[in-house]
This record gives structure tokens, C-alpha cells and sequence, in this order.
């Protein structure tokens, strides 16, 4: 019980590491929460500084996922690997190390929380996102249509109703968090994600 605990814990601290903050602030000496989107995950760094910023954000909030969710399953169960994931995307989306402030929407730290409780899952989550990103290059929508996909992959591929329920659940999460994302795409003003930024924000 004191070793889930702690991993639970333990998960939401590493959560709570606001790499893209940090990132930024060491290498530009700018606060990326007010440039961009004034999000601090991967997607607002990659379009405002380039995908050399970019793809370190992506993978340090994958990895921050996949970690917690990996030890807590390993070590003791299931349930607490999910417990574990889930610490980390609420950390993410609200970091202790910035004061509990508006942190990012958790796309990539579910992915890696997934990717740690239900790798075969996570895989065939990760290929609907690239599908819809590739299609129609809007970072959002991607995240939204992958999210929402886990779960029926979860059920599908037998996985048990613990991980299907947190699918569920971190997936009506992401929708909830893009929610101005879905304003925008209705009103026509999401902006589609370039691979290549056009300028350095100043």
C-alpha cells in the first residue's frame, strides 16, 4: 500500500515537471506562456521555437507518462500504474513547480501513461493521431481523435476494465482541456500546424 502510494505520488511530481517552461526559459530566456498559444506543452513550443525545442518537449512529456504508469504496474498492479498515469496528467495540467498554474492539456503524458499500462494500446492510439495529423494538420484535432479512440482500442484488444475506464475518463479530460480548441475550429480560426515554423516568436 505505502509503495503504490508513493509511486502515485511520485507520478504526479514528475507530472508536474513543466519541461516545455523550463526549456524555453533556459535556452530563449522567454516565458513561453506568453508567446504562442501561452500553453506550455510540446505543440506551442514546436510551432513558436521549431521542432528542436519541439520534439525534446514532446518526448520529456511522454516520458514523465510513461515512467510513473510503467514502475507503478511493474512493481505492484495495474491500478496503480493507472493511479500513477493519472497523478502525472493532472501534475501536467496543473504543476506544482509553477505554482499550480494553468499547465498543459496532456496530450503526451497520457500518451506515455498509456504507452506504460497498455503499450500495444498506446501504439495503435499513436498511429490514429499521426492519420488525422497528417490529413489535416490540426495538432487538436489529432489529439482529440486519438484520445477518444483509446478507449474503444482498449476494449477491443481485451485489455481490462480498468484501463478501459481510464481511457474513458483521460480521454473526455483531453476533449474538456481542447475545449477552445473546438470554439476556433468552428469558427474557422485554428490555426493548422506547420512543421516548420515561419518565424521565431520575439
Amino acid at each position: 500500500m505505502l509503495d503504490g502510494a508513493l509511486i502515485v505520488a511520485g507520478g504526479y511530481l514528475l507530472g508536474s515537471m513543466p519541461f516545455g517552461y523550463w526549456v524555453v526559459r533556459l535556452f530563449k530566456g522567454v516565458d513561453i506562456r506568453t508567446v504562442g498559444s501561452g500553453n506550455i506543452g510540446a505543440t506551442n513550443v514546436w510551432r513558436t521555437y521549431g521542432r528542436a525545442y519541439g520534439i525534446p518537449v514532446v518526448l520529456l512529456d511522454v516520458l514523465k507518462g510513461f515512467a510513473p504508469a510503467l514502475v507503478g504496474t511493474l512493481v505492484v498492479s495495474h491500478w496503480v500504474g493507472i493511479a500513477a498515469g493519472a497523478a502525472a496528467m493532472v501534475g501536467h495540467w496543473r504543476p506544482l513547480f509553477l505554482g499550480f498554474a494553468r499547465g498543459g492539456k496532456t496530450v503526451a503524458t497520457y500518451g506515455g501513461a498509456f504507452f506504460g499500462v497498455a503499450p500495444v494500446v498506446a501504439a495503435c492510439g499513436l498511429a490514429v493521431w499521426l492519420v488525422v495529423f497528417v490529413t489535416l494538420r490540426y495538432a487538436s484535432v489529432a489529439s482529440m481523435v486519438a484520445a477518444a479512440s483509446l478507449p474503444l482500442l482498449a476494449y477491443l484488444l481485451g485489455e481490462p476494465w480498468p484501463v478501459v475506464a481510464f481511457a474513458g475518463a483521460a480521454a473526455v479530460a483531453v476533449v474538456v482541456l481542447h475545449r477552445q480548441n473546438i470554439v476556433r475550429l468552428f469558427r474557422g480560426t485554428e490555426n493548422r500546424f506547420q512543421l516548420r515554423r515561419t518565424r521565431e516568436a520575439s
